[in-house]
């Protein structure tokens, strides 16, 4: 199997192009589909606190047959454990779950405003970072506004910040920031969740142009973005579809017919600036 192309973060951390999805994925049945999806390729593997499947991401991670050292593993902070010890004994307590000595990524899940603690949190992630327990540290849809905060006041800039994106909505003003401030784009619901996007006319004909799948299209759409997808699926067929998606280029008028399709977030109530993660 080809080895996936990788970027290489702000940080020195290099991470794959593209990564699984674990939201959803529960019991045997979700750590059948994380090992499914390693062995067909995944090496980048996203999990949360807040997805009640860091056991089942460790256990795929010990049994999966691949080496710890090819897999990049991510988890996330919950909202309900902003501010420094806080963070502390959550991040022990998903390392413990997780069975991991060292956590790869570990990313602010949300910002939580009205908490208004996501910057001490910070401080701790960066100590936990420089004690060598994590090798990257990132935030999850995160705002100008907060991004600038954190490294005003930190000096440390995330190396990502994973937020909704899909052709629906495409953060084209977020990403810019983060071009800036050097930090990677990761998009969750990539594929917006499916439905209507799939059968959009512009994705229907790159699809049909390219000999692939819609799926297929907006994926590598992200892709030549710059932003790393992490689209969710158990079922292994889905799963090799959503992987293979490095042997074809969208031409430039397919990309701009594609981001022509903008209409916003999928739902309104996950505003970062409104939204809270308890």
């Amino acid at each position: 199997m080809s080895q996936v192309p990788h970027y290489v973060l702000n940080d020195g951390l290099k991470i794959p192009q593209v990564g699984l999805g674990t939201y959803k994925l529960l019991g045997d049945d979700g750590f059948s589909s994380i090992v499914s999806g390693i062995q067909s390729g995944y090496r980048l593997i996203d999990s949360a606190h807040r997805y009640d499947n860091e056991e089942e991401v460790g256990r795929a991670v010990r049994e999966c047959g691949v080496p710890r050292e090819d897999l990049l593993i991510t988890t996330k902070l919950a909202g309900d454990a902003h501010g420094f010890d806080e963070t502390m004994m959550a991040f022990d307590t998903s390392a413990r779950l997780l069975g991991l000595d060292v956590v790869d990524l570990y990313l602010i899940h949300w910002p939580n405003p009205s908490v208004n603690r996501f910057v001490d949190a910070w401080q701790a992630m960066i100590e936990l970072r420089d004690e060598g327990r994590i090798r990257s540290i990132g935030v999850c849809n995160f705002t100008p506004e907060f991004l600038y905060r954190l490294r005003d006041e930190t000096s440390v800039v995330p190396s990502i910040n994973q937020v909704e994106l899909h052709p629906y909505f495409a953060q084209a003003e977020l990403r810019a920031v983060h071009a800036e401030l050097g930090i990677r784009t990761q998009s969750w619901s990539p594929i917006g969740r499916a439905g209507e996007l799939l059968s959009e006319a512009p994705i229907v004909a790159a699809a049909e142009a390219h000999g692939v799948t819609s799926s297929q299209v907006i994926l590598r759409w992200h892709i030549q973005l710059g932003s790393i997808p992490l689209p969710k699926s158990g079922d292994v067929g889905r799963q090799r579809e959503n992987f293979d998606v490095f042997g074809f280029e969208l031409s430039e008028s397919e990309m701009t017919a594609i981001g022509s399709l903008e209409r916003g977030r999928l739902r309104a109530e996950f505003d970062p600036n409104t939204h809270e993660e308890y």
